[in-house]
Parts: C-alpha cells; sequence; structure tokens
C-alpha cells in the first residue's frame, strides 16, 4: 500500500488550502484515513480522521469548523480541505490509512491505529 500527499504550499493567514492523499495497491474503502502533522521538535499530532466506510469523522479541536475530511472512492483519494488557516497550522501534514474496525471509534487519534503512512507535505501560514 502507497500514499501520496500533496497540495501543501505558503498561504497567508486566513486563506485556504485543500490536501489530497492518493492511496494504492489496495481497496481503498477498506482503510480508515486520517490527516496527522507535525512541526520541528514536537510530537506528530491527529488532526482528522474518517472511517472506512465515511460515514464518521473526527477532527482535533482546534481545526473543528476550519477543516473538513473527505474521501472520493472512485479517485481513491482523501481530502482535508483547510480554511481559514493561522500560522498555528505550519507544519508537515501526513495521511496514514489504517484497517481497525471495532474500536476505531475510540483510537482514530492514535498513530498506531494506522498501518501506512504518506511522506508528507508542508503547509506553511504567514502572518
Amino acid at each position: 500500500v502507497q500514499l501520496q500527499a500533496s497540495g501543501g504550499g505558503l498561504v497567508q493567514a486566513g486563506e485556504s488550502l485543500r490536501l489530497s492523499c492518493a492511496v494504492s495497491g489496495r481497496t481503498f474503502n477498506s482503510y480508515n484515513m486520517a490527516w496527522f502533522r507535525q512541526t520541528p521538535g514536537k510530537e506528530r499530532e491527529f488532526v482528522a480522521a474518517v472511517s472506512w466506510s465515511g460515514g464518521s469523522t473526527y477532527y482535533e479541536d482546534s481545526v473543528k469548523g476550519r477543516f473538513t475530511i473527505s474521501m472520493d472512492s472512485a479517485k481513491n483519494t482523501v481530502y482535508l480541505q483547510m480554511n481559514s488557516l493561522k500560522p498555528d497550522d505550519t507544519a508537515v501534514y501526513y495521511c496514514a490509512a489504517g484497517t481497525i474496525r471495532d474500536y476505531f471509534s475510540t483510537y482514530y487519534y492514535m498513530q498506531n491505529s494506522y498501518d501506512y503512512w504518506g511522506q508528507g507535505t508542508l503547509v506553511t501560514v504567514s502572518s
């Protein structure tokens, strides 16, 4: 399974970006998908997740109402639409895929709930 993240860039505060993560190698709709982010010197942190069925989404508190995670099964791609970006959103964003079922609603925010990771895409938000 391979994940290819793209869409990062440099934007000003208040602007928007859409990140994409293309998944190859296995049936796309068997995966829970998530986005994490990391800044230098800090732990990688959870941003957003969507269940394999697309029926449930989860967000870190600081991005609720601004970010939206979605899936396009026809394109084997998951998106992260980021609106009203803030300088604190500056980070390398990683997409991840995992196959847990029974406890995903409990453990969606944990890195070890995901088996596969993309290479990361840098988002820089200037003030």
